[in-house]
């Protein structure tokens, strides 16, 4: 009898223990699968950050007097060279996809320019560049959002304060990136 109670505790320490690994291996997958999908959005970014030197340089001859935009391009690029934390890289990431916006917008005054192959070129390739990066950063929230749930999420939670684990930042807009975009048609 004390050795059929002895093997029930054992296969119950036995039990916990696996289950205790398995729960450790998914938190661990889970936290590498984060820092891959920033890893996929770094290398967009910096494919990106290498295009817009590029891409200013192409619109500095048509857009002689409308400096302030391609200074707010060139400004948030150096923001980004300065970034240190991932709260600031997000930031000046954001800066980046707000002053491509603005840029674009104004090109649209500037037919020589839309017409110029090298503009359209360069234009091209950071629009794909920018959808990519949309499409890694949901993919990013996603396994942040997985990550951040299974570590608050009983039992995971025990495993996960053991490990020193904590909720990662979603990659989040500015909230003026919300707002409706005013859009006005001149006369003709």
């Amino acid at each position: 009898m004390a050795t059929v109670i002895l093997l029930i505790i054992l296969g119950i320490i036995i039990a916990t223990v696996v289950y205790v690994i398995i729960i450790y291996n998914g938190l661990i997958n889970l936290k590498h699968n984060i820092d891959q999908t920033w890893s996929n959005i770094d290398v967009l970014l910096k494919q990106r950050y290498d295009e817009l030197p590029k891409l200013v340089s192409v619109c500095e001859g048509y857009m002689k007097h409308e400096q302030a935009v391609l200074e707010n391009v060139t400004k948030a690029r150096a923001q980004l060279d300065n970034a240190s934390s991932g709260g600031e890289v997000l930031d000046a990431n954001n800066a980046i996809s707000q002053a491509l916006r603005s840029l674009f917008a104004v090109v649209e005054n500037y037919p020589d320019l839309k017409a110029d192959k090298a503009f359209r070129q360069l234009q091209s390739r950071v629009s794909q560049l920018e959808d990519q990066i949309a499409d890694r950063r949901e993919m990013y929230n996603a396994s942040v959002n997985l990550f951040n749930i299974r570590i608050e999420q009983f039992p995971d939670l025990f495993v996960a304060n053991m490990m020193k684990l904590s909720p990662r930042q979603l990659w989040q807009i500015e909230p003026g990136h919300r707002e409706d975009v005013s859009i006005r048609f001149s006369h003709l």
